[in-house]
């Protein structure tokens, strides 16, 4: 028998954790984490990891597994997640990947294709330079060094513009040259799961959980990672604007907020990713017989 993977995904908030322990105990497996910084250690309420009593009740993989120092690929993760799959179908035929980072997905599901190194003091350089002249700086330089990939339209998203300039500037040939859309065959079967709300709803939810992390300690733990602000990891919504506060650059009721709205337009841009996926199931998050729908649903 084919073991199968059910892939649940969505933007940010919209309530993936708890779908996804409600599906692995009626499955009766575990869980795969599909979150770019939930693997790392330090970086817990920032990131709305699933609790410990969550933990408790469901294995889950890829969670607090590296420390924030180590910087973690797109191909890490699909060599990662295939290995804690192959664990799991030793004694489950099915499991479940619940996560937001939409290349992480892709990457498992499809495959990535091979592309050579990029040059790791002209990444740092990049970074360095996008911390002091910020994203239209970026847009403007990867606008020059390779219009093929800005003209993809991936250009809010400073991640995806570093890479490319990255990439341009190390191997002198545009990122996108390398992108055969070949995807590779799994031994398992594929069902994918997008959860939505309507956006007021989701935008609600949204500035509320940023109001609860606050309320049990985000200030305290970006203090924590002050010394590591620099790192890629730490470039990330809810701890960046916090550095700011903690340089003087902003107040806390400003940095606050910058974070419900840089959160919500990171929710936007995650439906705009999932939404391209035409393999992607859509259902209401808010569903009350949603697992059994899940499990209703064929493979792939």
């Amino acid at each position: 028998m084919i073991p199968t993977v059910y892939i649940i995904a969505g933007p940010t908030a919209v309530g993936k954790t708890a779908v996804a322990i409600a599906l692995a105990q009626r499955l009766g497996t575990a869980i795969v984490s599909a979150d770019s910084r939930q693997c790392y250690k330090g970086m817990t309420i920032g990131t709305a990891k699933p609790t410990a009593e969550e933990l408790q009740a469901v294995k889950h993989y890829f969670i607090d597994e590296f420390p924030v120092t180590t910087q973690l690929t797109a191909a890490d993760y699909e060599s990662l997640a295939l290995k804690y799959l192959s664990e799991i179908f030793a004694g489950h035929d099915a499991a479940v990947v619940c996560g937001g980072t939409g290349l992480y997905i892709k990457a498992l599901c499809e495959g990535l294709d091979d592309m050579p190194e990029t040059n790791k003091e002209i990444t740092a350089k990049i970074e360095q330079d996008y911390q002091l002249h910020g994203l239209q700086w970026l847009q403007q330089a990867v606008q020059e060094g390779d219009p093929a990939f800005y003209a993809t339209g991936e250009i809010q998203n400073p991640v995806r513009l570093i890479r490319a300039l990255s990439f341009v500037r190390s191997a002198g040939s545009s990122i996108t040259q390398y992108r055969t859309q070949t995807k590779k065959q799994r031994p398992f079967n594929i069902v994918k799961v997008g959860l939505e709300l309507p956006r007021a709803q989701l935008y609600d939810r949204i500035n509320k959980r940023v109001d609860i992390m606050m309320a049990e300690g985000l200030l305290d733990e970006v203090k924590q990672l002050l010394p590591y602000k620099a790192l890629k990891n730490l470039q990330t919504v809810g701890y960046t604007e916090l550095f700011d506060h903690l340089e003087g650059k902003c107040t806390l009721p400003e940095a606050v907020d910058k974070i419900k709205q840089h959160t919500r337009n990171y929710a936007k841009r995650q439906m705009t990713w999932f939404k391209k996926d035409t393999g992607i199931n859509w259902m209401a998050a808010d569903d009350a017989n949603i697992t059994e729908k899940i499990t209703g649903l064929p493979g792939r």
